[in-house]
């Protein structure tokens, strides 16, 4: 294991793309720690601490920390991860961007550039949004979190967070093209990740005061690791459709008769439905956490994660959203048909209409046990903590990303040591991403 990691230094291109990335990263935590102008901080403080259990509370673990700060960069990478679904979306359901998606590097040249004008017009949006309900909002004793509210800030604060959006999108841009895995994913996997030190503190005051011994703290570890392997070898998991090649005659040689697969991933959807998921469940606490309407503090008192209502609406979100996803970003009518251009057929099923069919059917039985997978992930930390009161921080959808990170940018760094003749990252296994 060392001596893998002594032959990732020693590959100059690999280092310093390993260098750079860690340089950048150092960039977006250092934003995270610089406050808009026009906050006092101390009311702003006090404020979030109530938000647990909300969407802000949800956000703010996504910029690590940055939203609970309000810095420049408290909106995050998520306007970006926004515009992209939506152009994900348009690409099914709107012929012209389809068509465009289908011309290969200058139409994904196009569909960037336009997810780009998009990040910036919602991160206007949200900008203005937070801007106005920053200015309505008091701390515990009354005071107000921006004593100068008026346009001024209202301008000040949109431009200040567009800024800091687009700086984390060019970042990430920059990391995917000169530093090594995914810039977007690993913006959000630092972001998580920086929640980490808290977690510890929190383990180690719960220690202290009696509420978590060290054999409960023994367990939490032990199943941690498990849920982590569990995660690893669910997001490898596929279900390989076996694809015969008939021969055909080209001239006077014979070409295909040959097999392959098509492999259908376990979960298909990544971890788009927990967080539609979550985000839309936590609406009303997040809503009651800013009016002070009784129906609706009623219902944001229920609808939290150490509710029983909550956690079967959650489950019932997730599977909806895995098999929504999964039907906007996967054709099995596109796919019949280019294995039957290609003179390929599913042995025992006729092309067409019936291939169609068939790889349908066992989409949508994988996607049921993907579902409960995630849902099961997702519901773990709950369970902790109302049964333990655990600081699981790394647990439902963080601890995916987190994981599926890991592994895209393990897989990236194997293919680098593979390529230039050095033994592979991991001695006896063969990494490999989610794609």
């Amino acid at each position: 294991m060392f001596a893998s990691i002594q032959n990732i230094f020693s590959i100059p291109e690999l280092r310093r793309r390993i260098l750079f990335t860690i340089g950048m990263l150092a960039v977006y935590r250092i934003g995270c720690h610089v406050p808009i102008p026009g906050i006092d901080a101390a009311v702003l403080a006090t404020f979030f601490a109530g938000t647990e259990g909300t969407l802000l509370d949800l956000v703010s673990a996504f910029t690590g920390g940055a939203l609970e700060r309000m810095t420049v960069f408290a909106l995050g990478i998520m306007p970006y991860i926004s515009a992209s679904i939506i152009l994900q979306l348009l690409t099914v359901v709107f012929e012209p961007v389809e068509r465009l998606a289908k011309e290969g590097e200058q139409g994904r040249k196009t569909i960037t550039r336009w997810t780009r004008y998009g990040t910036i017009i919602l991160s206007v949006i949200q900008g203005a949004g937070i801007a106005v309900g920053l200015q309505t909002m008091r701390g515990p004793t009354g005071d107000l979190v921006v004593p100068a509210p008026g346009a001024g800030f209202v301008l000040m604060t949109i431009i200040t967070l567009t800024a800091g959006t687009a700086f984390i999108m060019w970042l990430g841009e920059q990391i995917t093209e000169r530093g090594i895995g995914n810039g977007i994913s690993l913006v959000i996997f630092a972001g998580i990740v920086a929640m980490m030190p808290s977690a510890i503190v929190n383990s180690l005051r719960l220690m202290k005061t009696g509420e978590l011994t060290v054999f409960l703290l023994i367990v939490v570890l032990i199943l941690m690791l498990v849920v982590i392997a569990f995660i690893i070898f669910m997001e490898r998991a596929q279900r390989r459709l076996p694809i015969h090649y008939a021969k055909r005659q080209i001239g006077a040689r014979a070409v295909g008769g040959q097999s392959s697969h098509l492999p259908l991933k376990i979960n298909m959807s990544g971890v788009i439905p927990p967080i539609f998921a979550s985000s839309i469940i936590m609406f009303p606490a997040t809503v009651a956490s800013m009016v002070d309407v009784p129906w609706v503090r009623s219902l944001a008192e229920t609808l939290v994660p150490t509710h029983w209502l909550y956690n079967v609406i959650f489950v019932a979100a997730i599977i909806f959203f895995c098999y929504f996803y999964t039907a906007v970003t996967f054709n099995p009518v596109d796919v019949a048909e280019n294995i039957k251009k290609q003179g390929g057929y599913v042995p025992g099923i006729r092309p067409g209409k019936a291939t169609v069919e068939y790889i349908d059917m066992v989409l949508n039985r994988i996607t049921f046990a993907g579902a409960l997978y995630i849902s099961a992930v997702c519901v773990l930390p709950t369970i902790l903590y109302s049964a333990f009161s655990v600081p699981f921080y790394f647990g439902g959808t963080s601890l995916l990303i987190v994981v599926g990170v890991g592994l895209d940018t393990a897989s990236q760094i194997e293919a680098h040591l593979i390529s230039r003749s050095y033994e592979g990252f991991m001695q006896g296994v063969t990494i490999k991403g989610r794609r």
